[in-house]
């Protein structure tokens, strides 16, 4: 049964139909059926969904909405919002993830039946994995709450058919998150499964600021197992409960409220206590907790809200317990948290320091830390800290961030470390440091500071193989170096511009930087400049992103070069980011090496070029092809891809030389290689 009241914006619609939001722009303007908006702004119109589907299938541009889409639209265009949707649908899909039988008894009538019915089911599912109504974030919803939302349960309850319950819920809460980035502060996966990982295996796990509950998500799973978890925001509390809950068996208690000024789990002591606090907080608690029992290792400033969720963390913790916080990296350097910071390493409170690499979390523009403690059951006679360094693990070959990397590298030196209290030194990266060494003045904690600096060329072994593959290289560069150029009478060929192969459907025209899905790495100009992967980031948003394919070619509109990248697999996949414009040519008519090449030709770009006060715009439709059959274009485009892997081995060969040169200068200042 269709919400006849769910609404959809254009970039819904775009969606649904597999088309650009331009697309559903123009049917707009050309036909004068389409659905009137029914709600949203002037600039940001909304339809009725039901009305909007009815219109795609007449015109033969749908023939069946996806049931995803179906489903998200009703969730999104609910009429208490979709935190509440979620909050519902998470509800229903509980109870068909433990009573499925149920469900199906529920769901045979009609809706009012349905909300009318569906609470008393729903009271023996929510109690047993949330505990009583007065300390649970997920209240049972009535039959009069429950009946807006009878079309989405329906719909929810046939995609778990196909997908999962919990998958289900991860869909529909994840596209949540993703349409409202400003809105949360999200862990990523990865750094959530690293972090449980350092805390180690537990039977009772507390986060104090659960958020949508990634890090209790990424504890490992035992018997009789509870997960705590308190957030200020009801509504966070609640669908971390619901994810939570359909993650596993695990009893689940969640809370709303401020965790530092009214604990909703005072007495709990637990295994592991995992932690992802607000940074920089004023308005804490300072003033009304100064005799807090938490502040075991001293009261923190008004300006080190991060101390005082560590202190919050240890105080919930056995004997042994383990806490893993993640943190700004000022609080491992502020002076004003010095004296707090030298208790916890004297008791042995602090085990590791652990520096991450920039956009490893949000804010991604600083290297965060990760804080691991442990409640010391007695105090070590000779406590030492562990201090990592993976800025030099960042980036994998698509620019993305080498989590495998950074994750094996991490617990490679924290386990050893564990079991013995020591660990190899390997400099740049790890060092187990005396703490007596750091009970100075400043009690400076940053991993950077306490390092053995790495040879910027790695040691003579790495510098050995870096000459190695610059000979390669070298000799790769030699035997790719264009033959002799042959004399031949200029040619005079009819000529035919970008636009007018555009227009006549020879290639598809996009221009790039409207936004990128979360996680998509970005194609950007100066990549495309330098021969390099794909590095940037645009902010997310409704538009529909210029995805590129294998055998686009990629121009880039500023600076007045000569420049077009044909897109190969390594690089098929990412957005393409600003200022650059995509030719997708049609392999019926046009070799993409062919076309590639002659847009780089000085005179093409001269003439196709408009000149301003400070930069130069290359307009890519005034650009010209010479006409030329398929066969003899693919002949040019042979010659244009040898000599554009001619130019990929100079600027590996570039890299590689600068590489060396700058280890061979690093090393002989720093001792590390020998001038013989």
């Amino acid at each position: 049964m269709q919400d006849n009241a769910t609404e959809v914006t254009a970039a819904g619609i775009a969606r649904l139909a597999g088309v650009g939001r331009a697309a559903v722009s123009n049917w707009r303007r050309r036909h004068a059926d389409f659905p009137k908006p029914v709600g949203g702004t002037e600039t940001s119109p909304s339809f009725a969904l039901a009305e909007v589907e009815a219109w795609l299938r007449n015109q033969g541009k749908l023939a069946e909405v996806p049931l995803r889409e179906r489903v998200w639209q009703q969730l999104a265009g609910h009429p208490e919002g979709p935190v509440t949707a979620l909050v519902h649908a998470g509800c229903a899909l509980l109870l068909i993830n433990d009573r499925p039988t149920d469900w199906l008894e529920l769901s045979a009538g009609s809706d009012e039946r349905l909300a009318a019915m569906l609470p008393a089911a729903l009271d023996q599912v929510i109690t047993p994995r949330f505990g009583a109504p007065r300390e649970r974030a997920v209240n049972t919803p009535t039959g009069p709450e429950l009946l807006p939302s009878a079309p989405l349960l329906r719909g929810a309850a046939e995609l778990a058919a196909e997908l999962g319950a919990r998958q289900t819920y991860e869909f529909l809460l994840g596209r949540h998150l993703d349409n409202n980035p400003r809105q949360y502060t999200l862990t990523p996966g990865d750094l959530a499964t690293l972090m449980a990982e350092l805390a180690g295996p537990a039977r009772t796990a507390l986060d104090p600021a659960c958020g949508t509950g990634a890090l209790l998500r990424a504890v490992a799973p035992r018997p009789d197992q509870e997960l705590y978890g308190q957030d200020s925001a009801p509504e966070l509390a609640a669908l971390s409960a619901l994810r939570l809950a359909l993650q596993g068996k695990a009893a689940v208690r969640t809370a709303a409220g401020d965790t530092l000024r009214a604990d909703a789990h005072r007495t709990l002591q637990a295994d592991a206590v995992l932690c992802h606090p607000p940074f920089n907080e004023r308005n804490w608690g300072h003033d009304e907790l100064a005799y807090d029992a938490r502040w075991e290792y001293g009261f923190p400033a008004r300006t080190e809200s991060e101390l005082a969720w560590v202190q919050h963390a240890l105080a919930h913790l056995k004997d042994g317990g383990s806490a893993v916080m993640l943190m700004p990296p000022a609080a491992a350097s502020r002076r004003s948290g010095r004296r707090i910071r030298a208790d916890l390493l004297r008791r042995g409170a602090l085990r590791a320091v652990i520096a991450l690499p920039i956009g490893a979390a949000p804010p991604y523009n600083i290297p965060l830390h990760i804080w691991v403690l442990r409640r010391p059951e007695k105090a070590p006679a000779q406590p030492e800290l562990l201090l990592i360094d993976t800025g030099a693990l960042a980036t994998d070959s698509r620019g993305g961030l080498d989590w495998p990397t950074v994750r094996t590298a991490v617990l490679d030196a924290w386990r050893p470390f564990e079991r013995t209290g020591g660990a190899r030194e390997e400099p740049g990266f790890s060092r187990a440091v005396p703490v007596i060494e750091l009970l100075d003045d400043d009690v400076d904690l940053a991993p950077a500071r306490h390092l053995p600096p790495a040879a910027a060329g790695g040691g003579s072994e790495q510098l050995a193989s870096v000459r190695e593959r610059l000979g390669e290289t070298l000799r790769l560069t030699a035997d790719l170096t264009p033959p002799e150029a042959q004399r031949a009478q200029p040619a005079r060929w009819p000529l035919i511009t970008v636009g007018e192969l555009a227009r006549g459907g020879g290639l598809l025209l996009r221009t790039g930087g409207i936004g990128a899905p979360a996680r998509v790495p970005v194609l950007t100009d100066h990549d495309v400049l330098a021969g390099t992967a794909p590095s940037g980031t645009l902010p997310e948003g409704e538009e529909e992103a210029v995805l590129v394919e294998t055998g686009d070619v990629v121009v880039p509109v500023l600076g007045g070069g000569s420049i077009a990248r044909v897109v190969d697999e390594n690089t098929a996949g990412a957005a393409l980011g600003r200022n650059l414009t995509l030719l997708r040519p049609d392999p019926a008519a046009l070799d993409p090496w062919f076309l590639a090449g002659f847009l780089r030709g000085t005179a093409n770009n001269r003439q196709a070029s408009s000149y301003a006060s400070t930069a130069t715009r290359l307009d890519v439709r005034r650009l010209q092809l010479p006409r030329l059959p398929l066969d003899e274009q693919r002949r040019y485009g042979a010659r244009f891809r040898a000599l554009a892997e001619f130019e990929d081995a100079l600027r590996r060969a570039g890299r590689l030389g600068e590489q060396l040169v700058r280890g061979m200068y690093d090393g002989l200042t720093d001792g590390t290689v020998a001038p013989h």
